[in-house]
């Protein structure tokens, strides 16, 4: 398994973060360089370094993980016009922190998935 990372100390609030939500499988925080005016990241509360580690007994953290996700984007209010949600995996999806973490951004139109 991974080492602890910053996020499990963000889960633990060992170090300070602006916590939006959390309970006992979850934890969610906005990120602190926003790529959209809402940026909030939400992690499973267990450690899971990639996609790739993912588990069948981590299916409750990550179901709940979108469903946080829906809750959180009607308290931005970005549910009606939409939002992007984001999980990278590994270095050349993008990942930079090797906690499983999903990118929920909105506020403004985000345009194209990818650069062409």
């Amino acid at each position: 398994m991974a080492e602890e990372t910053i996020f499990s100390k963000i889960i633990r609030r060992e170090i300070p973060s602006d916590i939006v939500y959390q309970d006992e499988l979850v934890t969610a925080f906005r990120d602190i360089a926003p790529q959209a005016p809402s940026h909030i990241l939400i992690i499973p509360n267990v450690l899971i370094p990639t996609v790739n580690d993912v588990q069948p007994e981590h299916e409750a953290a990550l179901g709940r993980m979108l469903t946080v996700a829906a809750k959180i984007a009607r308290q931005e209010g970005i549910d009606e016009d939409g939002y992007r949600l984001i999980i990278n995996c590994n270095r050349h999806g993008g990942q930079e922190v090797y906690h499983i973490h999903m990118h929920l951004l909105g506020g403004r139109a985000l345009g194209p998935m990818l650069s062409r």
